[in-house]
């Protein structure tokens, strides 16, 4: 249910690696999409479903495909993730959701980003630093009722914008907000 291959869009290189997190079962609730917009732009999308095994590999799959509808509807990220978590209520899902939507516009070199309760992402600049972008954070899908607001960031050719889950962060017992600083800064 998610890409085994990255998309070729013109003006965006997308690399992904995905490990779940039962190597038997495979099986969980992470998902990730690059998808070709209008305009030359293009989304990047990582998820998470709270839980594993096969009910939440199911929702993930019905999060991955409303995002896909939802995207080609060319709405600011702010706003698509208010339609993904209304219609997270109309199907009953009982799931929640973590989410990061951005669009990347290869020609403005710009970015814009929201997050419903989603670990941020790292900008890697083209001299190699890396910078955990802040982002407000959101509710995650599935909450309701929570607002979702759009940052937009400029983005200098030859720099990587980084996106995951928790599980790239977590450390048991530990701060992950550090954590995933500490990977920022490598």
């Amino acid at each position: 249910m998610i890409p085994t291959r990255p998309p070729r869009i013109p003006g965006v290189q997308v690399a992904h690696r995905y490990m779940p997190g039962d190597r038997k079962a495979e099986v969980g609730g992470d998902w990730f999409d690059a998808i070709q917009l209008p305009g030359s732009r293009v989304a990047l999308v990582v998820g998470d479903v709270m839980g594993h095994g096969l009910h939440s590999a199911a929702a993930m799959g019905r999060f991955r495909t409303a995002m896909q509808t939802l995207a080609a509807l060319d709405l600011p990220p702010g706003q698509l993730l208010r339609h993904l978590d209304n219609l997270a209520h109309k199907l009953g899902d009982d799931h929640l959701a973590t989410c990061l939507y951005a669009v990347y516009d290869p020609i403005n070199r710009t970015c814009e980003l929201a997050s419903a309760g989603h670990v941020p992402p790292v900008l890697v600049h083209p001299d190699g630093r890396g910078e955990l972008l802040e982002l407000p954070s959101g509710a995650p899908i599935g909450v309701g009722g929570v607002p979702f607001q759009t940052k937009k960031i400029d983005v200098s050719d030859g720099s990587m914008l980084v996106l995951c889950t928790d599980g790239l962060v977590e450390v048991r017992g530990g701060d992950m907000g550090r954590a995933w600083r500490r990977s920022a800064a490598t």
